[in-house]
């Protein structure tokens, strides 16, 4: 796994200015330090703001979102106080539109649909399911999805986050029956060889906090023969 995760001398920026940095986060990167004890991706963005810059001390990096250790894509990092006050806003306020793909063994019964679920969570498993009807301690979780590809054994879903529940993709397509290939917490029959999701955060869009212009951010998928199989039939 190790020659899988982030350096700053191998770090995939997608975009930078003097507000935000955007990173391609690989399968086994964590955003924020955990018990582990791995180096997280925040302190590696910042090694590499603090050498390409010369900066004396350590970066302003501002942690605004994550991304579960097993999936691939788009991080976005503040880089001033200003930045991050107002992209946790805009995240709150659901002002950011997230999209991700995901390939599944299982087509679903509707080509395009809109899921509502309300997720549990135990922490000690670090595991959520996904309940049709309300229940105690419960949070509401939504979003859309339509099936965008079709290779000889999978199927692969385009993803419109319109909340931001822990393992929430994961949790509802697994509750309809189309768990994530190599998710095996969430009924997948088998790991990746890498021991990955075949999950992505593709595509983010938003106004940006400082400029006030349109951004809209690609990350390009992880070099594995399943997504080159997909991209060739775009």
């Amino acid at each position: 796994m190790a020659s899988l995760l982030s350096t700053k001398d191998n770090l995939d920026v997608l975009y930078e200015d003097n507000h935000i940095i955007a990173i391609n986060k690989r399968f086994g990167d964590i955003v924020q330090g955990d018990k582990t004890g791995d180096k997280p991706l925040g302190e590696i963005v910042d090694e590499y703001l603090r050498e390409k810059y010369n900066k004396p001390g350590n970066a302003f990096v501002g942690i605004v979102h994550r991304l579960d250790r097993p999936t691939t894509g788009l991080v976005i990092f503040a880089k001033t106080s200003k930045a991050m006050e107002r992209l946790n806003a805009m995240f709150k306020e659901r002002e950011m539109q997230k999209t991700y793909w995901a390939i599944v063994k299982n087509k679903p019964e509707q080509e395009h649909a809109t899921l509502v679920h309300y997720i549990t969570r135990n922490n000690k498993k670090n595991v959520c399911k996904a309940h049709i009807k309300e229940v105690p301690n419960s949070r509401y979780a939504s979003l859309s999805y339509t099936v965008i590809g079709k290779l000889d054994n999978y199927y692969v879903l385009e993803v419109d986050l319109h909340t931001g529940r822990h393992h929430q993709i994961r949790a509802q397509l697994a509750a309809i029956g189309c768990p994530i290939k190599g998710d095996l917490k969430y009924g997948f029959t088998r790991s990746n060889p890498d021991g990955g999701i075949s999950l992505h955060a593709r595509r983010l869009s938003f106004i940006h906090p400082v400029k006030k212009e349109e951004i809209v951010i690609v990350a390009p998928t992880p070099d594995d023969a399943v997504w080159n199989s997909f991209l060739n039939t775009l």
